[in-house]
């Protein structure tokens, strides 16, 4: 290119200080033998089977979500090299793996076990209580009425003594009670208000759930797991339920904070500011849902219609901004590394999200649950992309 008839203002449409902000990233993150492109496919020179897992040996184990489709295949080789921790994406969640009270559909939780086991890879179990996918039938008493808090209460326990029972040494920790916090911002409004919520007329499953879990399995580490977790109001939500918990003397050992993540959030400083908060309390930290969406800030649609804002594609300003949302978030997980004991992405590449089917939304949580919109809007939340190729993105995690 001759550079000296380049527009002062833009090359190709791109402007002067986007440019500026991606050549600064491909010389801070890629391999000094590599020559970058839009996906790395090279490996570091001497270590050609080194992965992400590899890199953070000194750190804490990396984990990806995994389907049934994800044990076949390219996943399944890439999945092999990369992680060192699974979590099952959908099949072991109370509406799956159990549909009715007499019924428990193992197949598939039993095939991502044996996965694991049969490749030296630490298991997550996700999840023993939560509002969304749950089993409809646990709601309703013997004659189709409203089920009493007691018998709720009974049938949680055999459900978890039944899953967490059934893999016990298998697996080693355990998403117990899932996104029990409301989230909107309404600072007197704690606990989510969902059918666990209002037949017990409170928060009291939550306690429950943990010693359950605590007596179906006592070598498992509990985890109590949210999204926004760094948003101030629920944070300081979620920091009440944890606080309770512990003067109750309810065995819970962390909190997984979910990481559904975008390009300007979280910040640096509320980031720090929820791994402190947490960490005060005595407790670990699990990020055990992480994706980053490119998708920008939009507007609320109108039914049909696409949402402004989404389906951009991945721009060059789209990939530079996630590189360097991975790179200070993972910057700050390795200052962190002695509360932190997993790290795990939500889905495998770029090939596949959850987040592609949720029609250009970009709230948290719900991961991989059932009312998500047909409307496929791509989203290049990962590492991999879709050609299961590392990104740039990569080598900004793991070059440091």
């Amino acid at each position: 290119m001759n550079f000296s008839t380049v527009n002062k203002k833009n090359v190709r449409g791109i402007p002067l200080p986007v440019i500026a902000f991606i050549i600064l990233l491909f010389v801070q993150c890629t391999p000094k033998h590599q020559v970058a492109s839009s996906s790395q496919t090279g490996t570091i020179a001497g270590h050609p089977d080194k992965g992400l897992k590899d890199y953070y040996k000194n750190y804490f184990p990396i984990g990806v979500a995994v389907s049934m489709a994800s044990l076949h295949g390219p996943d399944s080789a890439l999945i092999i090299k990369e992680f060192n921790s699974i979590t099952p994406e959908n099949d072991m969640k109370m509406g799956l793996i159990h549909p009715s009270e007499s019924i428990y559909h193992w197949a598939n939780a039993d095939k991502i076990v044996d996965f694991a086991a049969s490749h030296h890879i630490k298991i997550r179990g996700h999840n023993l209580c939560w509002h969304n996918q749950e089993a409809a039938w646990m709601f309703k008493g013997p004659n189709g009425e409203p089920v009493t808090k007691e018998l709720l209460l009974k049938r949680l326990k055999d459900h978890i003594f039944a899953v967490a029972g059934r893999y016990k040494g298998k697996i080693y920790a355990w998403d117990v009670v899932n996104e029990a916090v409301d989230d909107s911002n309404d600072t007197t409004q704690v606990y989510r208000k969902s059918n666990w919520y209002n037949i017990c007329n409170g928060p009291d499953f939550i306690a429950a759930a943990f010693r359950y879990a605590h007596e179906a399995d006592p070598q498992a580490k509990l985890y109590y797991n949210d999204y926004n977790s760094e948003h101030p109001v629920k944070r300081e939500k979620i920091y009440k339920l944890l606080k309770k918990l512990i003067e109750d003397r309810v065995p819970i050992d962390g909190v997984g904070m979910q990481a559904h993540w975008k390009l300007n959030d979280p910040s640096p400083d509320e980031l720090r500011k929820a791994l402190d908060e947490v960490t005060s309390l005595g407790l670990k930290v699990q990020f055990t849902e992480l994706d980053i969406t490119v998708r920008l800030p939009q507007s609320t649609p109108s039914p049909g219609t696409t949402p402004q804002g989404a389906g951009q594609g991945y721009t060059p300003e789209l990939e530079a901004r996630q590189i360097a949302q991975y790179k200070m978030v993972f910057d700050i997980f390795r200052q962190y590394k002695k509360f932190i004991t997993n790290v795990t992405f939500w889905n495998v590449s770029d090939r596949y999200s959850w987040l592609d089917g949720r029609g250009g939304g970009l709230m948290g949580g719900a991961a991989a649950g059932s009312n998500t919109s047909r409307q496929i809007i791509k989203a290049y939340p990962l590492l991999f992309d879709e050609n299961r190729q590392r990104k740039n993105a990569y080598w900004s995690v793991v070059n440091f």
